[in-house]
């Protein structure tokens, strides 16, 4: 608190100003001011909180001074100490708002104790005004919010109010509007930005002092609806940067298209929560544009058969590392990919996922493995977009576990049944499947009649067969493509065998596949 004190009389000035130790008490003192003319000329440059004044002084007189601070400044607290102990003076001084009337024969104490009351009323009326501001913040920021929240261009009506509420942001010549979303992110655990609100509340505060803006939290990020400025980007840059080194975040800010029309806030906030959702794609970059962003095509959204394959090798291997080594190398090329979009990239990564739970529903079901397969925790594709690695790696690894219990589980014939299922393209012998399942030939054919209750030739037979009733009826490959899908090069002989088992040609099949008699 800044104190002034005016008195004409050097000694009385002067003495005020040192005997009094106002320091101790939290009070600033500045250098006494000789008459009302020179205290109402300095005003303007060190706006004391607290003026002790005269009433009789040479010029304009203290009653005088007290009446132009209450037009010019109602803030700031006037006492009067004089000599003169008169009802008609303290009288007139209530009536030019004087808070209080001491005599200069006070002591010390007393004045302290004037001051003190004063800064007491002071800060009062200070807190009462910031709750005020306050509340009017959080209506406009409600304000805001539904404006935005609507998803349409705001009508006459809302753009008015939006100006009486905002006139820093009304568009001039030549300028437009322009959303920024900034997501603070901790650097370690625990620190600032584990308090979200908190911290953007904090650093709308900063950007509203250096910008014509304003800020709401959207989503859990701040948004700042600023009007664009000759060195407005480059300031807020660097108005991020400092409250970035000061709380020790890091905030990833991401910019819509500017708007020429209050109308289109609408395009300016949906550009602008596009170029946010790029977030892990262009992690290391710490600010992502639309217009940077806004001609990429988009990668393609179906993984293919070779990685198929590749992820279905993966998952029987049980090697964790070599999977999620895999996991990395992809996410890798996707980011590097120049046309890659959000969307994109959930769909393409969804359609792995999605091969591998059916690769291990067809694994469960090649060898009657009864037990059901359940996830720990259902998977959020959502979050394919934010936290990819993070999805792939819990649910592509909980495959791979739940397929080495299972297989762990079953007998060397069901291990065998799941491994011809999964080779039905190649032309496997009895010999080669025993081997896989670490078993002598004869023996395994005797084991592998007693579980299935037919012949290694005729079981195979079946299965490619099944196979390829499924190809005809939900596929429109070629008759000779799907015979190749399943080991069968000679067309005609594959065609033999299909009437054999089933009663009709393939042909036939896929004209009538329900009135095909069942196999078993």
């Amino acid at each position: 608190m800044k104190v002034l004190i005016v008195d004409d009389e050097v000694i009385i000035r002067n003495g005020l100003s040192t005997v009094i130790q106002w320091a101790e008490h939290g009070y600033t003192v500045l250098p006494p001011a000789a008459s009302a003319e020179e205290a109402l000329q300095r005003l303007p440059l060190e706006m004391p909180d607290i003026i002790f004044t005269d009433i009789r002084m040479t010029g304009a007189s203290g009653l005088d001074l007290a009446h132009e601070v209450r037009q010019r400044y109602p803030e700031i607290e006037i006492i009067i100490i004089s000599g003169y102990d008169e009802f008609v003076y303290a009288q007139q001084a209530m009536r030019e708002g004087v808070s209080d009337y001491l005599l200069k024969t006070s002591r010390p104490t007393e004045i302290i104790e004037a001051a003190n009351q004063a800064r007491a009323r002071i800060e009062a009326r200070r807190q009462h005004h910031a709750k005020g501001r306050e509340q009017e913040a959080a209506v406009n920021r409600s304000f805001l919010r539904r404006v935005l929240a609507t998803g349409f261009s705001p009508d006459e009506a809302s753009i008015a109010e939006l100006w009486n509420r905002y006139p820093q942001l009304r568009i001039e010549a030549g300028k437009s509007l322009q959303i920024w979303l900034l997501s603070i992110q901790a650097m370690e655990q625990g620190d600032e930005a584990s308090r979200p609100t908190e911290c953007n509340a904090s650093l709308g505060s900063v950007l509203a002092e250096e910008l014509p803006c304003a800020w709401i939290e959207w989503n859990g990020a701040l948004l700042v609806l600023a009007r664009t400025e000759p060195g407005g980007p480059d300031r807020m840059n660097a108005a991020v940067r400092a409250w970035e080194t000061r709380h020790g975040c890091r905030v990833l800010a991401a910019s819509g298209r500017p708007v020429h029309e209050a109308s289109e806030l609408h395009i300016a906030l949906a550009s602008a929560e596009e170029a946010a959702s790029y977030a892990w794609l262009l992690g290391h970059e710490r600010s992502i544009r639309y217009e940077d962003i806004s001609g990429r095509k988009g990668i393609r959204t179906v993984c293919t058969q070779d990685e198929e394959a590749e992820l279905a090798s993966l998952l029987r291997s049980g090697q964790e590392p070599a999977l999620y080594a895999w996991i990395g190398r992809l996410l890798e090329r996707i980011t590097s990919d120049p046309e890659a979009t959000p969307g994109s990239v959930q769909a393409y990564l969804h359609s792995l996922l999605i091969h591998a739970q059916r690769w291990l529903e067809r694994a469960a079901d090649s060898i009657g493995y009864s037990s059901p397969l359940t996830s720990e925790e259902p998977i959020h594709f959502g979050e394919l977009k934010i936290s990819p690695e993070s999805v792939l790696t819990r649910y592509l690894g909980l495959i791979m576990k739940q397929y080495g219990e299972m297989v762990s589980a079953t007998t060397p014939v069901q291990r065998a049944i799941a491994y011809i299922h999964e080779h039905l393209g190649q032309s496997l012998s009895l010999q080669q499947v025993a081997r896989h399942v670490h078993m002598n030939p004869n023996y395994f054919s005797e084991m592998f009649k007693k579980e299935t209750g037919q012949n290694y030739i005729e079981f195979v037979t079946q299965a490619k067969l099944r196979k390829a009733m499924v190809l005809l009826r939900e596929t429109p490959a070629k008759i000779s493509e799907i015979a190749n899908e399943i080991g069968y090069e000679d067309i005609k002989y594959f065609n033999r065998l299909f009437k054999k088992w089933t009663g009709q040609t393939p042909s036939e099949y896929r004209a009538n596949p329900e009135f095909c008699p069942s196999m078993d």
